[in-house]
């Protein structure tokens, strides 16, 4: 059928025309039309997942170098029959840490012309690899612009012609004889650590036990292409970084609980004085025991240890009381019981808890306590608490650290048929999803998500001092704790027990059905189908629980469905997972999960070739390579080609006048 002028409706016009601004004639339009269809039939690019990363950042930052073995995978298709493994292991933590690992080589060498011209070609090689799956303009804007040119023209030689040849060895030869060799080197690495991956995913906990998630941040900032699903531990972090008392008052404890107090104090610029200085007053001379500091470090001062028992316990009580008044204040978070200090009898030491049951305390030692008030602060409390807010509020890298991880963050991502996010999604036994209440609305499965995320997000940008502020900060404390958050997924989190009884029974932390309906195929359909998500293609992606892989449990449920990322990253799980974390990897041929062994520091990686990846389980292998047309990007690519078409159609019949934006 003929189009006419009426064929397209106003909206439909204004858009073309400004379309017309970017393609202003039918050439400009035709040429588009056929670069976007040729990028459609391009291999998908590579995708990184990492997850539960909790600071450990030395460990972090290797595996970000390495990609989780795809750098080495490379080196092996290329070199494996033409270097030994030793040289193989060489070349690529050359790629991974260039500065340094140049350094030694060069000082082992006898013919320095020699080894540049070798190391020179083999990375060339790695880059010809690396970036045969994109578009030749993507490569140059990843490319160094101070060798932008010379790189693009090695990577576009054809070899196979005599004259080439020549000129490819002469640029190889000049780079060498003018002493640009190893800034080359260095920038030829640089490029294929840039280009190995397309896309990181961070599934969530930056933050919580190890030395320094600040420096994980500065990293991911850096990061040509990044998405994060936020963890409890970063939502808490967030509100933190908003000015929530409660929040605050959790990111202490576990610093404090670990000795680790870097982040804090050198990573934000946040000092401990105060809470310090009131810790030693009123916890010097009483019961701090249950409060014990754990660290992995057998040289720190029993002074110090004391010390931190005593800060630890001050925040703890202050966490308790600020716990009580926020579940009074918001009844839709269910979380009464987690209301205990008027559950104590501080004569007898016991309490009664939401069982019935009553237990011993086994501390008994609350000098700021008034058991008629008893979630009351105290001045001194309320001074360190509001310091603390200031300080939180003004660490101007932490301000931009947490509007990094809004910018780029959410509760969940749909991408490339997967669902990403931290934990699970709230469900009930019989696999239908848990219904919440808040304020008279209630709320389900990706409805719930997208509610909460949006409280959020309320809770750092809306109006300051605002109830919608105030109330977004609620939520995002609910979020880290809150009784079956979908960042957290337990019924309750016990810090109280495990500080106060003995009884290990109280501890237990009971979990949502959800990752027993994950163990199921169909389980995870049905989340799945929550998301819009479906066939042969589409997972979901997790954290949040460390996988117990030396006790053989399987980080993939649900007949490869599911996939459970977190392994350990932390070292104080090492012990529970027998390995140091798993990273996921899905390229255009497989998805493919790795487990990686814990680092043994920067300076082994460099002298001894040692690499983090300890083995790789290749679970899904795809059954043919996947096209970017596949992907989420191949139907926005779709998108803009069909109203190319249209924008085409109208050149064509005179809807609209070639170069008429312009006028």
């Amino acid at each position: 059928m003929m189009r006419t002028h009426s064929t397209f409706n106003n909206a439909e016009l204004d858009y073309l025309r400004l379309l017309a601004r970017e393609y202003p004639t039918e050439q400009s339009v035709a040429t588009e039309m056929i670069n976007l269809n040729a990028i459609l039939n391009l291999p998908k690019a590579t995708e990184h997942f990492m997850s539960d990363i909790h600071g450990e950042y030395e460990a972090f930052n290797h595996i970000m170098r390495s990609a989780s073995g795809a750098i080495r995978e490379k080196i092996d298709i290329l070199f494996s029959d033409k270097l030994s493994e030793q040289e193989c292991a060489a070349l690529a933590t050359l790629i991974y840490y260039p500065e340094e690992k140049l350094e030694e080589l060069l000082s082992q060498v006898q013919d320095m012309d020699l080894f540049y011209n070798e190391t020179l070609n083999e990375l060339i090689e790695i880059c010809h690899l690396v970036t045969s799956k994109y578009t030749r303009s993507k490569v140059r804007k990843a490319l160094p612009p101070e060798y932008a040119y010379v790189i693009d023209e090695l990577l576009n030689t054809d070899f196979t012609l005599h004259n080439k040849r020549e000129y490819y060895r002469n640029i190889i030869r000049t780079i060498i004889d003018i002493g640009k060799a190893k800034d080359f080197i260095i920038a030829l690495c640089d490029v294929i650590k840039r280009l190995i991956v397309d896309r990181l995913h961070i599934v969530g906990d930056i933050f919580d036990r190890g030395p320094r998630a600040d420096i994980v941040m500065e990293a991911l900032m850096q990061h040509h292409k990044v998405d994060i699903q936020w963890g409890n531990h970063d939502i808490l972090w967030m509100g933190a970084a908003a000015g929530s008392p409660i929040c605050i008052a959790n990111v202490l404890l576990n610093p404090i609980l670990y000795n680790n107090l870097h982040v804090i104090e050198n990573g934000y610029g946040i000092s401990l004085r105060s809470l310090a200085l009131f810790a030693n007053g009123y916890y010097h001379d009483v019961d701090v025991s249950s409060f014990a500091t754990k660290t992995m470090n057998d040289k720190t001062p029993p002074k110090d240890l004391a010390f931190s028992a005593r800060m630890s316990k001050a925040i703890s009580i202050i966490l308790f009381k600020l716990t009580g008044q926020f579940v009074k204040c918001n009844p839709d978070f269910r979380m009464e019981e987690r209301c205990q200090l008027d559950k104590i009898d501080y004569e007898k030491g016991t309490i009664v808890l939401a069982d019935g049951k009553t237990y011993a305390l086994c501390d008994i030692s609350f000098p700021t306590i008034n058991p008629d008030d008893p979630y009351q602060l105290i001045k001194e409390e309320e001074k360190v608490i509001d310091e603390f807010v200031s300080s939180f509020k003004q660490s101007e890298k932490l301000q931009k650290h947490v509007r990094f991880l809004f910018q780029k963050g959410s509760i969940y991502k749909v991408y490339n048929g997967n669902l990403l996010t931290h934990d699970g999604i709230p469900m009930n036994e019989d696999a239908t999803f848990k219904s919440f209440s808040f304020d008279g609305v209630t709320y389900k499965g990706r409805a719930l998500m997208d509610y909460l995320e949006a409280r959020a997000r309320e809770g750092y940008f809306a109006l300051e001092g605002s109830e919608t502020r105030l109330k977004g900060q609620d939520f995002m404390w609910y979020l880290w704790c809150g009784k079956w958050s979908p960042l957290f997924a337990r019924a309750k989190m016990t810090t109280f027990e495990r500080h106060f009884i003995h009884d290990h029974e109280t501890w237990k932390e009971e979990k949502d059905p959800y990752y027993e309906i994950t163990k199921s195929e169909e389980g995870c359909m049905v989340i799945l189908h929550e998301f819009g998500l479906d066939g042969p293609n589409c997972h979901i992606i997790n954290g949040h629980v460390p996988i117990k892989s030396k006790d053989g449990e399987s980080p993939i449920k649900g007949n490869g469905r599911l996939f459970i990322i977190d392994g350990g990253f932390c070292k104080a799980y090492q012990k529970t997972t027998g390995i140091a974390g798993y990273t996921l990897i899905y390229n255009s041929h497989y998805m493919r999960l790795s487990a990686h062994e814990p680092f043994d520091g920067k300076e082994n990686a460099i002298h001894d070739n040692k690499d983090i990846l300890s083995s790789t389980i290749v679970s899904e292998e795809l059954d043919h390579r996947l096209k970017i047309s596949e992907m989420d990007r191949g139907k926005k690519l779709k998108a803009e080609i069909e109203h190319l078409q249209k924008l085409l159609y109208a050149y064509r019949h005179g809807i609209i006048a070639e170069n008429s934006a312009n006028d």
